[in-house]
């Protein structure tokens, strides 16, 4: 059955997406299964308007399936099955736990449905492809600002990610790597833990640090900006000045970005709309085939940096980008 639905589209993109890349082809013949690990935060959401915006999308030319994981690997993956079962043509997991959702992809290969990993990472290499950001030099980029800032002497907090999450493993082998550069013993990270992404939870737990070193902290390290704001929050909670930290996040996250533009911290923007019209492309390059030509303007924004090789790279890396104050109004141009 799959087979002839690619046969059908292969046909009619044969003699029509060669012509225009907004062409009609079998209207609610291709459907794609967006898996999210939850849709809370701004940056998720970013992500759910980009699927919807992207151009064949948008045409109605093919469909997306939204599903709310609810912070939860377990229904994630019980939303995989339910996605097989319903006759999905491929499908894209933002995954919640590093190795927890490895059965999404087990799933996906068993039915022959192509599987594409977006935003986080899975603990193995047998998904189609990957369309990502590397976490690792994330963590990186923004632990490295604050070391630069402070001059490689202070102390710092970390606010972490969820446990088991990819972007917590792999964003702090990025702060661990910044802070390493530094001599032996000058920086001293005084507390490190999970506020699992949330600004309330980062909030709450630099209230408690501030108390606890009263006058010590020099940098904080968000390793999303939700926490990184909840920070902030905290300190002007206590009548502080913010200019007496130095404070990075990363995703860029429009209230992020209007603190950099109040010279209250950095970010690391991460792009959601590139990682995920990037993951639509290539899921209907493996639906489709190799008359597929990608359609979002992903691969024309980093034509230097991202090489779309037909839509068979294993893994794609979206950019990340530092924002900063020649940069702030036009990322804040693009969210109105």
């Amino acid at each position: 059955m799959i087979k002839m639905k690619k046969t059908i589209i292969s046909t009619l993109l044969g003699s029509t997406l060669a012509l225009s890349s907004g062409a009609a082809f079998a209207k609610d013949d291709i459907k794609i299964a967006v898996l999210m690990y939850g849709m809370k935060a701004e940056f998720v959401q970013l992500m759910q308007q980009a699927a919807y915006d992207h151009p064949l999308v948008k045409s109605g030319e093919v469909k997306i399936t939204m599903y709310d994981g609810r912070y939860d690997a377990l229904v994630q993956n019980n939303q995989a099955e339910t996605a097989i079962r319903t006759n999905h043509d491929a499908i894209i997991i933002n995954p919640m736990d590093f190795d927890a959702n490895i059965d999404v992809v087990d799933m996906a290969n068993d039915a022959g449905i192509p599987v594409i990993v977006t935003n986080a990472r899975l603990n193995t290499d047998q998904m189609t492809a990957e369309v990502v950001s590397d976490d690792v030099e994330g963590g990186y980029l923004e632990a490295k600002f604050i070391m630069e800032q402070i001059g490689c002497k202070g102390n710092v907090v970390i606010l972490e990610g969820p446990k088991g999450g990819s972007g917590e493993i792999q964003r702090g082998q990025g702060n661990e790597k910044a802070i390493a550069e530094c001599p032996e013993g000058a920086v001293k990270v005084l507390e490190r833990k999970t506020a699992n992404w949330s600004r309330a939870e980062g909030m709450t737990l630099m209230e408690n640090w501030l108390m606890k070193h009263q006058g010590k902290i020099s940098g904080v390290i968000g390793q999303n900006d939700e926490m990184a704001l909840g920070a902030i929050e905290a300190i002007e909670g206590t009548g502080d000045s913010v200019d007496n930290y130095v404070i990075a996040g990363i995703d860029g996250v429009t209230d992020a970005l209007h603190a950099v533009k109040s010279d209250k911290m950095t970010s690391i923007l991460q792009d959601a709309n590139g990682q995920m019209q990037g993951s639509i492309d290539v899921a209907l390059r493996h639906i489709i085939g190799e008359q597929y030509k990608p359609t979002s303007k992903v691969w024309q924004q980093y034509a230097d940096q991202l090489n779309w090789n037909n839509g068979l790279s294993k893994r794609y890396d979206i950019p990340w980008t530092v924002v900063n104050q020649q940069n702030v109004d036009k990322l804040l141009e693009v969210r109105k």
